[in-house]
């Protein structure tokens, strides 16, 4: 008997080490993301949001290319679901550009607390899509989820932008692109899924870049946006190893510290301080994020990605 006991706690401390590990990637991958987004509102000072989120595709397909190669990794490149692959690189794209738009108008913290909403509409859109539908509860959630959106949008008032309509543009294509996902994930592997939606992401937004083409103006500029590449592909890779190592519920409320590393690098990079509006709305959206976390038997789940 002792030795079954020992045999159990040593099974519990290893799957708590691996759950520990598993929420420091996921604090690790909103680390990534957030250097993205201050990167691209940086570079969005010089550049068309447009061009600084093609480049991001470009730099990440290479970098996936160079990693997930046929030798290494064999079959990598083929998805049994091509239609559907390209949909979600194409709502991807559509995300990576509403949300860097925004940030060339509106501060981090503001962007990212709009973001937030993806778990709701998740929650939401997965009924009728899906057919996992939440309760009347829920759904009470999720509109109060949508009126913490207001307080920081402040709508009717002076201070209201038209670049939070891109960030609720992109808090639109992220939850589709999440429940695509979701439908991919029964027939491809993540590591597919990552190498053909930056591939697909890059040839999307290809035929626009006539349009807004700027060389970069010098070499601090392009690594910079090698930058971008390397940290989405970088961020994605780091959710991967989270979920395989913990599930979803344990590790959703983490996405929510990205708030914190944006209000830090919107102070150190741009001095842009949020305010009250702004953190009475994240407290808000987060509270309703976690209640749907914690109530729903299947509580819908979203990275927050770029």
């Amino acid at each position: 008997m002792p030795v079954q006991l020992d045999h159990l706690t040593d099974s519990a401390q290893a799957a708590r080490r691996m759950r520990l590990v598993a929420i420091a990637l996921m604090v690790g991958a909103m680390a990534f993301f957030t250097v993205l987004d201050t990167t691209a509102k940086y570079l969005s000072a010089y550049e068309s949001p447009l061009q600084v989120a093609w480049l991001r595709y470009v730099f990440h397909a290479l970098l996936a290319a160079i990693v997930l190669n046929p030798w290494t990794v064999p079959g990598v490149w083929r998805t049994k679901r091509p239609g559907l692959q390209m949909l979600r690189s194409i709502l991807l794209a559509g995300t990576t550009v509403f949300n860097f738009s925004a940030l060339a108008f509106i501060q981090l913290d503001q962007a990212v607390t709009i973001s937030f909403l993806v778990p709701l509409l998740v929650a939401a859109f997965a009924g009728p899509i899906l057919g996992e539908w939440v309760s009347r509860k829920a759904m009470i959630v999720i509109l109060v989820g949508l009126g913490g959106v207001l307080l920081v949008t402040r709508p009717g008032f002076g201070d209201f932008h038209f670049a939070y309509l891109l960030a609720l543009a992109n808090a639109v294509c992220m939850t589709f692109y999440s429940i695509a996902t979701r439908f991919v994930s029964a027939y491809d592997s993540a590591r597919t899924s990552i190498a053909i939606t930056s591939l697909f992401g890059a040839l999307a937004l290809a035929p626009i870049m006539p349009f807004v083409w700027h060389w970069p103006d010098n070499a601090w500029i392009w690594a910079l946006h090698v930058a971008t590449g390397a940290l989405g592909g970088f961020g994605h890779f780091l959710l991967i190893l989270a979920h395989a190592r913990a599930p979803a519920p344990v590790l959703a409320p983490f996405v929510y510290v990205e708030l914190v590393f944006m209000i830090l690098t919107g102070w150190l990079v741009f001095s842009d301080v949020p305010d009250a509006w702004t953190l009475a709305g994240a407290a808000v959206v987060i509270s309703a994020g976690l209640f749907l976390l914690l109530h729903e038997k299947k509580p819908p789940t979203a990275d927050i990605v770029d």
